[in-house]
């Protein structure tokens, strides 16, 4: 009897050591919820030939919908169809050798989603958004600066090193953020960039599903949007869904041979935007705009292969509900699959459909930006569920327009007005994000040569026209790249006073300039002030066409009234409020904002050179 029941302990524990010898390395997504409408998951399963098993569901959440394997053993997808009804568990993976033998198991967690979580609202028109590089603007945790088992590390020196800016410095610097009157943060990527080098900018991702622990942790993120929230300030995500980095895991084991875009024969893209809307393009040249490289270190993914489309959307959901973030801000936008972008961004909106996209298409052309916002009519019948572009084209004539020498008839403030007198081919122009720079591009302060009424006009212009401002960190105290044009290691330097010794403060003042302290102060009352203006943010625009040196328009809502005038004249010159009569009644007064200073619209008003007024309307 006893050696029965040893032999059978032997057996027990035989098999208990066979069941746990297969590693499961990777489970993606680790888990999901309950109630959502993307109910079908895919669970990808990576782990040395584990596709010699199969897997199988007995449970009352979930059905096995589909098993789909390729032709690398290490890989299984599976997908669970979560019953509609079902709440929260587990939902336990058996997987079975050919011999019907359990060889391992995983469980699924599936979890209740938060309150609401489907209406939350995202970032809108009442936003200003305030752009960090996260490497380059505190340093709230010097023991992550660097890890023996990640090859790029802290050299501040270096300007396209890690500085060991992280998650931790921005949480540490909310009050900060939401003194100076900005409701939304928007943080270059912070996933997991194991590359050898330039890996601070975050746009190489090694790890969809994990923050780089350089810059903290899942957790850390997490806190950072609770506690913003608590501030009254939103968080956006930077994601990709174009490129990944190329020490990525399943770039370096790809499932299938059609995972990435020339995956075995290397082409860069030509960058040529235009082929998706060019009645004329050749295959060629649209083939290598979608599916070149962007660089050889960002290896291209092939979003027509549909276990790549669906691993991707779900990593953009699962991000959303996992943090409750209000806004995502998509990199390089035209790149990827058209039509799988139309997909991923009605997935999302149908999710959420109070959230917020902005997508990037760096292109001057109007005509090209509009082609991906919802509700386009474009020629071609292609449609998405994008709510909002980056306005590249009133970028650059803010900068064309406000740092022209001289006012002629074709150059200077006129460009602005013609900018805005092509919104007729947006959808929606309200909802485009405007702004005066970013993270890949010279600093404002530079673009004006470091004038600063010419800078202030500018901010003026952005706290006040149609769509959601985004503000570049540091310039909101006059930060440049003088003498280092588009160089973007000197464009993200660091933030003064996020690093334990430095002898300037922006955080709390000490230290800066007198012209930063202006600028500081400046921004800190226009920006404040916005927060509050109702016809800025769901208002008309009126604008009247720049004439003898002075440009203007009206924002108008329900009985609010805001004049902005944006004068380039070389001398005072008297202005005459009658023109603005179509929209100005009899007896009114105004309240200059910048000045606090009442003034009497019935009389003219001096208006000075190079200077922005705000006229509240009474």
């Amino acid at each position: 009897m006893c050696r029965i029941i040893i032999l059978t302990t032997f057996l027990l524990l035989l098999k208990i050591s066979t069941i746990f010898g297969q590693k499961f390395e990777r489970v993606e997504p680790p888990f999901w919820w309950a109630d959502m409408q993307w109910s079908t998951v895919q669970v990808l399963v990576y782990g040395e030939d584990i596709a010699k098993l199969d897997p199988r569901i007995t449970s009352d959440l979930a059905d096995l919908a589909k098993v789909v394997k390729t032709g690398n053993p290490n890989y299984i997808f599976i997908y669970i169809a979560i019953d509609p009804d079902a709440g929260h568990g587990v939902i336990p993976i058996h997987f079975y050798d050919k011999n019907e033998q359990l060889i391992t198991a995983y469980e699924f967690e599936i979890k209740s989603r938060e309150k609401s979580s489907s209406s939350r609202m995202g970032v809108d028109n009442s936003d200003l958004i305030y752009l960090i590089t996260p490497d380059r603007y505190a340093n709230g945790n010097p023991d992550n600066d660097e890890f023996p088992d990640m090859s790029d590390k802290l050299n501040r020196v270096d300007k396209y090193g890690r500085h060991g800016g992280d998650i931790r410095g921005v949480i540490d610097n909310l009050e900060y953020i939401h003194d100076m009157g900005f409701t939304s943060v928007w943080l270059n990527p912070v996933l997991e960039n194991d590359m050898p080098r330039f890996s601070y900018h975050g746009y190489a991702a090694t790890d969809l599903y994990k923050v780089d622990k350089r810059f903290g942790s899942n957790n850390e993120y997490l806190e950072l949007v609770e506690k913003a929230r608590g501030k009254g300030v939103k968080v956006i995500m930077d994601m990709v869904m174009n490129h990944v980095g190329s020490e990525h895991w399943f770039v370096k084991d790809p499932p299938m041979d059609d995972w990435l875009n020339y995956q075995s024969d290397y082409q860069t893209t030509n960058h040529k935007r235009q082929t998706v809307q060019d009645i004329h393009a050749s295959e060629y040249d649209k083939e290598r705009f979608s599916d070149g490289w962007f660089v050889r270190e960002m290896p291209d993914l092939n979003q027509r292969n549909p276990l790549m489309a669906d691993y991707l959307i779900q990593n953009s959901i699962w991000w959303i509900e996992y943090t409750g973030i209000a806004g995502i801000r998509m990199d390089t936008y035209s790149y990827p699959d058209k039509d799988f972008m139309s997909d991923w961004t009605c997935a999302v909106m149908r999710e959420y459909p109070n959230f917020y996209i902005v997508g990037e298409e760096w292109s001057l052309n109007p005509a090209i930006v509009s082609y991906w916002q919802k509700d386009k009519v474009n020629p071609d019948g292609y449609s998405s569920c994008l709510p909002g572009l980056m306005d590249f084209p009133l970028q650059n004539a803010l900068r064309e327009g406000i740092s022209a020498e001289r006012e002629k008839w074709n150059t200077g403030l006129i460009k602005m007005y013609e900018a805005l007198a092509n919104d007729f081919v947006y959808a929606d122009p309200d909802k485009l994000v405007i702004f005066p720079d970013n993270h890949d591009m010279d600093r404002f302060f530079t673009q004006v040569n470091n004038d600063i009424d010419l800078f202030k006009m500018g901010l003026v212009f952005m706290a006040t026209m149609r769509g959601i401002p985004q503000i570049y960190y540091g310039t909101e105290i006059a930060m440049d790249n003088d003498g280092y044009p588009e160089d973007h290691g000197v464009i993200r330097t660091d933030f003064p006073g996020g690093w334990e010794g430095d002898m300037v403060n922006a955080f709390t003042g000490e230290g800066l300039s007198n012209t930063e302290a202006d600028i500081q102060e400046f921004s800190r009352r226009l920006f404040n002030w916005r927060k509050n203006a109702t016809a800025v943010h769901h208002g008309n625009l009126i604008q009247f066409a720049p004439d003898n040196g002075i440009y203007s328009y009206i924002r108008t809502y329900e009985d609010e009234k805001i004049l902005v005038l944006f004068s380039k004249t070389e001398n005072p010159v008297d202005l005459d409020f009658s023109k603005y009569d179509e929209l100005l009644i009899d007896n009114e007064n105004g309240h200059e904002v910048l000045l606090d200073m009442d003034i009497d619209l019935s009389l003219p008003f001096t208006v000075q050179p190079k200077t922005a007024y705000i006229i509240e309307v009474k």
